[in-house]
């Protein structure tokens, strides 16, 4: 991990901390988290959209949220990676997941899995 991966890693952390300190620490445990396991990114950065709502929001909770953007995508592609193989392995032709999807062809379907499993590649 190069020193500019570990600088980038420690701000990501940072962005959480605050999030977890402005409410993020008290948010309902989801079914599928194990015990002691902290908020997602994803529920962090909707928990900073909404507090973004209040007008005297902290400019600092808006920049978490915004920082946890890229996280919370990836942490996105993996449930709909996981989805497709799910839905592939129950059957599923790629025509119907283009259906499902809201996707014009089977063939767009193939291109969005094979686009989300090279984002996943790359982090």
């Amino acid at each position: 991990m190069t020193a500019s991966d570990q600088a980038h890693a420690r701000l990501l952390d940072s962005y959480r901390h605050l999030l977890v300190q402005a409410g993020g620490g008290d948010l309902v445990a989801r079914p599928w988290q194990q015990a002691g396991q902290p908020a997602s990114d994803n529920d962090l950065t909707r928990l900073a959209a909404w507090k973004a709502s209040d007008l005297a929001v902290d400019e600092e909770l808006v920049i978490a949220g915004l920082g946890l953007l890229a996280s919370a995508r990836a942490e996105l592609d993996q449930v709909e990676a996981g989805l497709l193989f799910a839905a592939r392995g129950a059957g599923m032709t790629f025509q119907q997941i283009a259906g499902v999807l809201g996707l014009g062809s089977g063939q767009a379907a193939q291109q969005r899995m094979a686009r989300v499993l090279t984002r996943q590649e790359q982090i």
